[in-house]
């Protein structure tokens, strides 16, 4: 294990595994590689970096007790892993070298023998981490696979890690249910996997945040994937508040070119995300508020509904945009609140169409009579948009495409383009389990996010003997829906 500690005012640790000598599963031949220059890449934007290579379930566990030990109250924490991967019921495992060669229905063995990554969070939150970034370049087949056996059940490819905590940011090599390259061919004779080479080269780049180099990442990862017709769309997983930056600030900013070193040693104000929540809290005193406000945004052709979800019970809420001004009330609903028996404060508020990116400061009247908060809640409307039209294509899953029969059969997918905001590519396949055709979709316009443009042609005509299409959406984020099959 090796490890390089520069003195910064805040300080950034890392834990950088790389995994290639597997003992009883096919070993890898680039993730040593990839985690030798993450380490070198995070040392220049001013990490503490420790770099563990082929590590056993112990090694591994070693590993990340010594990671906790340099993880301080309020640091930023970068943890990555090159290596095999596999998930079982939607849990992701990082596999150590002598993992054992699990068949099926062995499913406790792996569970057993590896390292649970949603663990890997936690750990982080106990140390009180301010930032958690992590980084998986371990979505490769699954290492289970041996002729003459029947397979582990479960996928090489890892599970999307959605229920990040505030303040943590992740990002995969590929999407659910996607493999990820190694190399592009043969020829191919480049140290680092396609991945970890993008991304190393983004990470360096100066005034991106964290965002911006994902979203560079998986589009330069999916255009070198699709060359040599192979589907990987890096997903990745922002909670964070406010943006983060690791090579300094755009341009436009007065820390654009400030180098790394020094941009460590800046106030603590100048990049502003939000803490990592501890695992256990202490029960707060009985006069605190339980839990701060949470939003859920909804957009419609009038604009935005906010609505509020506050655990206290409450007496009143009111909120403003942004950090000054008065306070509006809510005002009051026609119903009863069994918990204070009055009647229950309006949860909801509205907000134009074109109400740009801001804060809101929202603040409540708890039982006692006492005033709580303001809470901010972030509003980003493009995000909120994104967020609300992909819940609402999950929840409407069987009316993706209709059929009607006219001179052929013409199968609708109006739906899919109301919504269009929140996909970025739908794939469909004809009589075909396996989707495998691009469908056109008009660009999202966030002025009018649910109108179809007059000229787009919102179905498609197929032969009349077509019994099936099924359908795979690629969402904004990188993550992939389940295939769905309509039957006409």
């Amino acid at each position: 294990m090796a490890m390089a500690s520069p003195a910064f005012a805040e300080k950034r640790v890392a834990l950088v595994i790389g995994n290639n000598d597997y003992r009883n599963v096919p070993k890898l031949q680039k993730a040593v590689n990839d985690a030798r220059a993450m380490g070198d890449t995070l040392r220049k934007l001013g990490f503490e970096v420790m770099v563990a290579e082929n590590q056993t379930r112990q090694g591994f566990a070693e590993s990340l007790l010594a990671f906790d030990n340099t993880v301080k109250q309020g640091d930023t924490a970068f943890f990555f892993f090159a290596g095999h991967g596999f998930e079982i019921a939607g849990q992701n495992y990082l596999l150590p070298t002598d993992i054992p060669a699990a068949t099926a229905g062995q499913e406790e063995l792996v569970r057993d023998s590896s390292i649970l990554a949603d663990r890997v969070i936690e750990r982080l939150q106990n140390r009180g981490a301010r930032t958690a970034i992590l980084v998986f370049d371990a979505c490769r087949n699954n290492p289970f696979e041996r002729k003459g056996t029947r397979a582990l059940a479960g996928r090489g490819g890892l599970a999307a890690m959605a229920s990040l905590p505030e303040g943590a940011f992740s990002i995969f090599s590929a999407g659910p249910q996607q493999t990820a390259l190694d190399r592009l061919s043969n020829s191919d004779t480049d140290p680092n996997s396609v991945f970890t080479r993008v991304f190393i080269k983004e990470l360096a780049q100066p005034g991106a945040n964290l965002v911006q180099i994902a979203q560079r990442t998986r589009r330069t990862v999916s255009e070198m994937a699709e060359t040599v017709k192979h589907k990987q769309i890096p997903a990745y997983f922002d909670q964070m508040v406010d943006d983060v930056f690791l090579n300094g600030r755009a341009s436009n900013d007065k820390q654009a070119n400030v180098p790394p070193a020094d941009a460590a040693q800046a106030k603590a104000g100048d990049t502003k995300v939000a803490a990592l929540p501890p695992v256990h809290k202490p029960l707060p005193d009985v006069a605190e508020s339980l839990n701060a406000p949470i939003a859920s945004f909804s957009r419609h052709n009038g604009g935005w509904t906010v609505v509020f979800s506050i655990a206290d019970p409450t007496l009143g809420i009111s909120w403003r945009m942004g950090e000054e001004g008065p306070f509006r009330e809510t005002g009051f609903m026609d119903t009863l609140d069994p918990r204070t028996r009055k009647r229950m404060p309006n949860p909801s508020v509205q907000l134009p169409a074109d109400a740009p990116a801001g804060t809101l400061m929202v603040r409540y009247v708890d039982i006692t009579g006492e005033m709580q908060g303001p809470f901010p809640i972030r509003f980003d409307p493009e995000a909120a948009l994104v967020r609300d039209q992909r819940k609402i294509l999950d929840m409407t899953a069987t009316s993706w495409l209709s059929f009607r029969e006219f001179n052929g059969l013409l199968v609708y997918y109006t739906h899919l383009m109301s919504y269009r905001c929140a996909i970025r590519e739908v794939r469909i396949g004809i009589d075909s389990t396996m989707p495998d055709k691009v469908l056109k979709m008009p660009p999202c316009d966030m002025r009018d996010p649910h109108a179809i443009p007059h000229d787009a042609q919102p179905y498609l005509k197929l032969p009349g003997v077509t019994k099936s299409v099924s359908v795979e959406l690629t969402y904004r984020d990188g993550s992939v829906s389940e295939v769905k099959t309509f039957r006409k």
